[in-house]
């Protein structure tokens, strides 16, 4: 398993929150959500809102693989909102219209698992 080197300790234990609900073999849906909106608020938030952080998620779920976890056992609507956490997130701070436009943004994404429907 690869190694996070970059982003804050804090982030790093919701990065691994996230991971150990999803790999779990009878994944609960709403410990799942429970862990992406912990994630996502600390990226909202002034402590946690900076581009090492977004950028670290970003490659986190990118390489999710490299990290031990895939979510292609969960329902579509996850699926989508972790593909887009390890796409475009990285340009929240940066280049904010891009991320805006892919529903990227860590309060797009937050907003999205709030709204899921399973």
């Amino acid at each position: 398993m690869s190694i996070l080197t970059d982003g804050t300790q804090e982030l790093h234990s919701y990065l691994f929150k996230v991971r150990d609900s999803i790999s779990n073999n009878f994944s609960n849906l709403d410990a799942i959500k429970s862990a992406l909106v912990e994630l996502l608020v600390f990226l909202c938030s002034p402590e946690g809102r900076n581009t090492e952080n977004c950028t670290t998620t970003d490659a986190f779920f990118h390489l999710h693989a490299d990290y031990g976890f895939n979510w292609l056992h969960l329902p579509e609507e996850f699926q989508l909102i972790l593909e887009d956490i390890g796409g475009q997130l990285h340009d929240t701070l940066e280049h904010p219209n891009t991320a805006a436009n892919f529903e990227s943004t860590p309060e797009q994404l937050l907003t999205r698992i709030h709204c899921l429907s399973y």
